[in-house]
């Protein structure tokens, strides 16, 4: 039975179809990820409305629905303090409102997730199947910008890194570095008894696609992610662990040849060691060298801390940091990057905008995860050990909530969805199997 079939077109399938395209999605845009899973949940509140009211809320569910009030509470009160107070470069709208009440939306689809999987009405062959294509796709998408100058779609390459199908903006490796994951899953856990022969020759050879298109892409941190991401994937399967000095030799190569054969990359990773020397000496050693350009970088790392103690217990609100930053005391009014749209980490931001109490909250969060996730798969007993879908959203959630690494906004559109999607699969499928 095709999914892809009309004749097949169920109320099932279409929602897993939905879920399918969330892949492709990531590579269409913003708007094509918000329709997504807008349609996703309008669906399945029309299609399971009754059913979806009566679902048990655990202690869990209670905290993530907390943050999402905490996110409202604190953006009513301090969109009308900047509303009616003198705060300078704020426009007399109701943005901080408006983007809290657009972020319920991210609730909705970890209710959505969480109620279908424990429906057992999503299909993750697809999802996966989906996932590997399209990570293919934007892979070959960057060698073809790198041969030719542009992709497939005419998107030249500019700079020192390259887009592929993302056009202008930057994302081609983080992109890769989420969602090829789940092309080391496919095989073994859905084909595993017709194609063990090509696993063995198919996986390393993703890997090198992928590492490759990483590193020719420019993006320095998903590529750290990524290998942090394998290399934790390698140590705790123990099946795996035979292989760790293939994938090592596998990604030394590919790494020096493109680092030998190309200028650019040559360039783009002195620029990353730099960068990584100078956040060390201005942020830890406390050390301020002249005409270093990435000073700046630090600094406005660094930034979100003054910021922070004007609204230490709730946050300034979404998307804040932009306003309060600019006012905040003790500002270097000669400085033209300490204050950026955010503070480029998840846990800074978090803290800027939602205050301690949020912090606390998202920190709560993570830690029940991880704990009725990764602890239970890998350190105790539990039948979740024979969960082999799950193990992909483990180790992506691992990555994606890294403490030090350098980020987008929390609160953006690809990093909300990202986020909450593997937060609901994960909850949804260890519950449902220690429930079982």
């Amino acid at each position: 039975m095709s999914l892809f079939s009309l004749k097949y077109l169920t109320k099932t399938n279409y929602l897993n179809l939905l879920f399918v395209a969330i892949p492709i999605s990531f590579i269409a845009g913003n708007t094509a990820i918000n329709v997504n899973i807008v349609l996703l949940i309008l669906s399945t509140f029309f299609l399971y409305g009754s059913s979806l009211t009566k679902i048990r809320y655990y202690l869990l569910d209670k905290i993530i629905i907390s943050f999402f009030l905490l996110i409202l509470l604190t953006g009513f009160s301090n969109n009308l303090y900047l509303y009616y107070g003198d705060i300078k470069d704020f426009s007399k709208d109701f943005t901080i409102i408006i983007k809290s009440l657009l972020f319920l939306k991210y609730l909705a689809l970890y209710l959505v997730i969480r109620f279908l999987i424990e429906k057992e009405i999503l299909n993750f062959k697809y999802f996966f199947i989906s996932c590997f294509l399209f990570s293919t796709f934007a892979s070959l998408d960057i060698f073809y910008q790198l041969t030719f100058g542009k992709d497939i779609f005419g998107f030249e390459a500019t700079g020192r890194k390259l887009s592929g199908p993302f056009n202008d903006e930057l994302i081609a490796g983080s992109y890769l570095q989420r969602f090829s994951l789940f092309s080391f899953f496919l095989f073994p856990i859905f084909f595993n008894t017709e194609t063990k022969k090509i696993i063995k020759f198919l996986i390393p050879l993703l890997f090198l696609v992928f590492i490759s298109a990483i590193i020719i892409s420019g993006n320095r941190m998903p590529l750290v992610l990524f290998i942090l991401g394998m290399s934790a994937l390698l140590i705790f399967q123990k099946e795996t662990r035979k292989y760790i000095p293939i994938f090592v030799v596998i990604f030394s190569l590919a790494f020096l040849l493109i680092y030998k054969s190309n200028s650019t990359v040559r360039l783009n990773f002195k620029n990353f060691y730099y960068q990584i020397d100078s956040v060390i000496k201005t942020s830890i050693l406390k050390k301020t060298e002249k005409n270093n350009p990435f000073s700046d970088y630090s600094k406005q790392f660094g930034s979100f801390y003054d910021t922070w103690l004007m609204n230490k217990y709730i946050g300034g609100g979404i998307k804040s940091f932009r306003y309060y930053c600019h006012t905040r005391p003790n500002i270097d009014k000669n400085s033209k990057f300490i204050c950026n749209m955010h503070p480029h980490n998840y846990y800074l931001e978090i803290l800027t905008e939602t205050g301690v109490i949020g912090f606390l909250i998202i920190t709560s969060i993570i830690f029940i995860t991880l704990y009725i996730s990764f602890f239970k798969k890998y350190f105790t007993a539990s039948k979740l050990k024979n969960n082999h879908i799950i193990t992909p959203f483990i180790f992506l959630f691992l990555i994606e909530i890294f403490p030090i690494k350098s980020t987008g906004s929390f609160f953006t559109t690809s990093n909300a969805t990202f986020i909450f999607l593997i937060i609901a699969v994960i909850i949804a499928l260890a519950r449902k199997e220690n429930l079982n």
